[in-house]
């Protein structure tokens, strides 16, 4: 069954949403002729942590490649969407979105979501955190290379993207935790070890965990963790 998107906002922020995830699908024409066409998950929180002005902290979570297609359900079976079933009170909203079939994540097709999401949900825009893993590891670096200054802090898991210093250049003022298996025989660690090689060199403020005996999936145990959670409420992005 298909959610069709109709923004109503005394309905999303009602005390009926909160606690739950719910399917949503955007089906829209943005600026200049976009199509944009996605199915995607929203969860907020019971238990709302405010800022001053009521808007709630965001994580946005991008899956891997086994999760793509047309069933949301695949979405919630790794990271926050799985998490947030059996914690209504997850201290955070999460939007997870779902890439199509034969796809990639693109940029510009979730930046026009976000920009969906932010501006008819109480969505803090100093505490949008960015995260994924495997195909989602890619799709977090590039995501917040073709957008710099539109993430609180980022956290790529088991990921990669060509890291040119010239690229890389354009984050090195994000904090960034970056996780990956050294038996990782998908994704080699080799990708992610280089772009962290490059932004410790630029001086960025950079993290690497490395699973000695975790291949590809780097993710559970990362996602388990509540200091990522901690780690990420100890960030805002600079105006």
């Amino acid at each position: 069954m298909k959610y069709f998107l109709i923004f109503l906002p005394c309905l999303l922020m009602g005390t009926t949403l909160t606690g739950q995830q719910v399917a949503r699908h955007l089906n829209k024409t943005f600026q200049v002729s976009v199509p944009v066409e996605y199915d995607y998950l929203l969860f907020l929180p019971t238990n709302q942590t405010l800022a001053e002005d009521g808007k709630l902290p965001l994580i946005v979570f991008l899956h891997g490649a086994g999760e793509r297609g047309n069933d949301l359900t695949k979405v919630k079976v790794h990271g926050p969407p799985k998490i947030v079933e059996g914690q209504p009170d997850f201290p955070f909203m999460v939007l997870s979105p779902q890439c199509p079939e034969g796809e990639r994540w693109d940029p510009l097709t979730l930046d026009l979501l976000l920009d969906e999401i932010v501006g008819t949900q109480p969505v803090d825009t100093t505490r949008i955190y960015l995260t994924g893993l495997s195909m989602g590891g890619f799709g977090t670096w590039d995501w917040a290379l073709y957008r710099p200054h539109r993430f609180a802090a980022l956290a790529p898991i088991c990921g990669g993207t060509p890291w040119h210093a010239f690229q890389v250049s354009k984050i090195r003022h994000l904090p960034i935790w970056v996780f990956h298996g050294a038996l990782d025989p998908v994704v080699p660690i080799a990708g992610s070890s280089a772009i962290v090689g490059a932004l410790k060199q630029m001086g960025a403020d950079v993290n690497f965990t490395v699973y000695p005996y975790a291949g590809h999936d780097s993710w559970t145990e990362t996602y388990d963790n509540p200091e990522l959670y901690d780690w990420f409420k100890q960030h805002r992005r600079k105006p």
